[in-house]
C-alpha cells in the first residue's frame, strides 16, 4: 500500500461505513474490518482508487480481536478508528452475561488491544493518530433515575474510552503520535433499531457530519471532540473539576466521614 494507510473497525454501516468513505475520498488505502464478508468485498469494489484489504473479524470474541491486533502491528498505519460498537441497552440485573461480555470486549477490550498493537509502530515512525468512537453516554453517569433507558455497562464502557484517550494523550505528548476520541450524541444509523429501540423522533446528526467533526477536531489538537457541542467551555469545565478533584484529595479522612 502506497498511500497513507487507516484501518476502520465496524466498517460495513453507519459511522464505520461514513469514516471509510471519507477516508477513500481523500486517497487513503484503507483495512476494513467488519463481521460481514460481503460488505467489506463491496465496499472494496467500490473503491477501485485506492487499496482496500478486508479483515472479516467479530471483535466480540478474543480470536477476533487477536486477528485484528496482529494486522494492526504487521501495517505501517498512519490513523487507527476504533469504531466498532454494540448497543445493548439494559439494567445491569437483566443484561445476560453474554451481552456484558460483548459490551466490554467491543468497546473496552478490543479498542485497548488495537491501540496498544498500533502506538509501538507508530512511534518507531514518528507519526500516527488514534481515534477511539465513544458517546456522548459517557459523561451520563450523575443523570438520575428518570434518564432512560438504562445502561450503566455501555456508559461505563465509553467513560473508559474518553478517560483512556485523555490519559494516552499525555503518555504521547510530543512523540508524533497523537490520542483523540470522539463523542456524538445520537447519530442517524441502525445502531439503535437492530435493539428495537426507534430514535426516528429524535434530532440526529448524520453519520457523515459525525466524521467530518471527528477528523476537524483532530485537526484542531481537540483530545475529546463533541461534534455535536456548541460550546467547547462546557467540556474544558467538566475536565477542569475532574483535575480539581483530583488534586484535591488529601490523605487525612475527610470531615463529613468522620463521627
Amino acid at each position: 500500500m502506497s498511500n497513507r494507510l487507516a484501518l476502520v473497525t465496524g466498517a460495513t454501516s453507519g459511522i464505520g461505513l461514513a469514516f471509510a468513505e471519507r477516508l477513500a475520498a481523500e486517497g487513503r488505502d484503507l483495512i476494513v474490518v467488519g463481521r460481514t464478508e460481503e460488505r467489506l468485498h463491496a465496499f472494496a469494489a467500490a473503491h477501485p482508487d485506492v487499496e482496500v484489504r478486508a479483515i472479516v473479524a467479530d471483535l466480540s470474541t478474543p480470536a477476533g480481536i487477536d486477528a485484528v491486533a496482529a494486522a494492526v502491528a504487521d501495517a505501517p498505519l498512519d490513523l487507527l478508528v476504533n469504531n466498532a460498537g454494540v448497543s445493548h441497552y439494559m439494567p445491569l440485573a437483566e443484561l445476560p452475561a453474554e451481552r456484558a461480555r460483548e459490551v466490554v470486549n467491543v468497546k473496552v477490550l478490543a479498542p485497548t488491544l488495537l491501540t496498544r498493537a498500533a502506538v509501538g509502530g507508530m512511534l518507531d515512525r514518528g507519526r500516527g493518530t488514534l481515534l477511539n468512537v465513544a458517546g456522548m453516554i459517557a459523561f451520563s453517569g450523575p443523570a438520575g433515575p428518570e434518564v432512560m433507558p438504562r445502561r450503566a455497562v455501555y456508559a461505563g464502557s465509553l467513560a473508559h474510552l474518553v478517560t483512556m484517550t485523555q490519559a494516552l494523550a499525555a503518555e504521547l505528548a510530543g512523540s508524533g503520535v497523537s490520542a483523540h476520541v470522539v463523542c456524538p450524541g445520537v447519530v442517524a444509523t441502525n445502531f439503535h433499531t437492530v435493539q428495537g429501540l426507534d430514535l426516528s423522533a429524535v434530532p440526529r446528526m448524520s453519520a457523515e457530519d459525525l466524521a467530518t467533526g471527528a477528523l476537524a477536531g483532530i485537526a484542531l489538537g481537540e483530545t475529546v471532540i463533541a461534534p455535536g457541542v456548541e460550546d467547547r467551555r462546557l467540556l474544558d469545565e467538566v475536565f477542569a473539576a475532574d483535575l480539581a478533584a483530583f488534586a484535591g484529595q488529601r490523605p487525612a479522612l475527610a470531615t463529613r466521614y468522620r463521627a
